[in-house]
């Protein structure tokens, strides 16, 4: 992603740059040359530089130290940020009974178990969690992997082999096409959300040959929604199957947020529904649900599954938890929604550019490398963490700062946000 930021940071570095943090970079730079010396393999290493001459602008956004609970607001630096740059739509990070169910499980099964799936790692709480996930998309059957990232890598590259195809939208999460890499088969890709351009892929396909659609249920840079009526009408006419990742779609869309196949009544087309633990379910960790033979085939052949550590009990556990409340409590879906509702509509009255957003993720436009991360840098300094988007989470020219709201954001904290994002907004030039 920093490669290709580094000619437009350096450009536009202030003139009065610290000279200890120049030299301090210089160094850095040294000792990284003088450590890859001799060793050809190392040669990217020796000339990455990017991060190092990004950081001596002061403009580095990355890796930002937050030293309590993932929520509404954060301390970063010993100082309240307020944070409106995570995935916890639900705000349930910060729980008690979320929190209470981890404790829980530790004491009963420990801190890990010290193996795989496949072989000694298998709890009864993670059959408990995947027969809780399987209902809750209403599937047969589910499978958890430790990672979402890894639920993407193991599924696709099991499912396609060498005479299949995948058709992928260009805006698909990297985990995706990671795992279309993997696999065997031939990658498509198609324009953002165009129903023709997959159309006229698949027409050029054989129809006796193997075909998966996969992809994104809500975009997570975009925050824009798959037109999956139509993409489940094509997949029917051409005989290919349909995956939905549905990372940033469970807890947001459906009832009870069950997610974007459920949001459209669809459940029965899309064939593999996917999901992550890390965002709404305040945890860590993945899941694939479908019907029960395609799980037992992924159980025996997914290499990511069956030699990776299994995910640990207090993971699990607070996977359950949240899942109860968010079905228990429906009112906090609601909450999520109102709740980006008003940033909305503050946002387009101030005058920023939002794209095609439908969802609690608001992209803001800045559409130029370096103003988009002194966008962040003021943002932070005036107590608003967000996070800029740049190349190649977006295509040049489409940089932008991307917004996440939660459940428990309150009217108070996006006014708040809403006042520094226009008063930078105009330092900027921006609106």
């Amino acid at each position: 992603m920093l490669r290709d930021t580094q000619t437009a940071i350096v450009a536009s570095a202030p003139t009065d740059w610290d000279e200890s943090v120049a030299e301090a970079t210089a160094n850095e730079l040294l000792a990284l040359e003088a450590g890859a010396a001799g060793l050809p393999l190392l040669e990217k290493v020796r000339n990455f530089c990017t991060a190092a001459q990004i950081r001596a602008t002061g403009l580095y956004p990355y890796f930002r130290t937050i030293s309590s609970a993932q929520d509404t607001e954060v301390i970063i630096d010993g100082r309240k940020i307020l944070m409106f740059g995570s995935n916890s739509y639900l705000g349930l990070t910060n729980h008690p009974k979320v929190k209470e169910a981890a404790k829980a499980a530790v004491e009963k099964y420990g801190s890990g178990c010290a193996g795989s799936r496949f072989l000694n790692g298998t709890l009864d709480i993670h059959l408990k969690l995947e027969a809780a996930l399987a209902r809750l998309v209403g599937k047969e059957a589910a499978l958890v992997f430790s990672t979402g990232f890894q639920v993407n890598l193991g599924v696709i590259s099991a499912l396609v082999g060498k005479e299949d195809y995948i058709l992928a939208d260009k805006s698909d999460h990297a985990s995706i096409i990671e795992g279309c890499r993997l696999s065997l088969g031939k990658l498509i890709r198609f324009p953002h959300r165009d129903m023709r351009g997959l159309a006229s892929r698949l027409q050029k396909i054989p129809r006796d040959a193997g075909k998966l659609i996969v992809v994104d249920g809500v975009f997570s840079m975009e925050g824009d929604i798959i037109q999956l009526p139509e993409l489940c009408r094509l997949a029917e006419e051409h005989r290919a199957m349909v995956m939905v990742d549905d990372a940033h779609g469970i807890g947001v869309l459906g009832k009870n947020g069950t997610g974007t196949a459920s949001h459209f009544g669809l459940t029965d087309k899309v064939h593999l529904i996917m999901g992550t633990f890390s965002k709404s379910l305040a945890s860590l960790g993945g899941f694939i649900a479908s019907d029960a033979a395609t799980i037992d085939y992924l159980k025996h052949n997914s290499r990511e599954l069956i030699f990776s550590a299994s995910m640990s009990p207090a993971n699990a556990a607070a996977v359950l938890a949240a899942v109860e409340i968010m079905v228990a409590e429906p009112e906090r879906i609601q909450r999520l929604w109102r709740a980006t509702a008003r940033m909305k509509q503050g946002l387009v009255s101030l005058g920023f550019d939002l794209g095609a957003s439908e969802t609690p993720i608001l992209p803001v436009y800045c559409r130029e490398l370096a103003a988009t991360f002194r966008f962040c840098k003021r943002l932070h300094e005036e107590g608003v963490f967000v996070n800029p988007v740049v190349s190649p989470g977006v295509a040049p020219g489409q940089e932008l700062i991307r917004l996440s709201l939660m459940a428990t954001h309150t009217d108070e904290q996006i006014d708040f946000a809403l006042e520094k994002m226009g008063k930078i907004g105009k330092e900027l030039g921006l609106v």
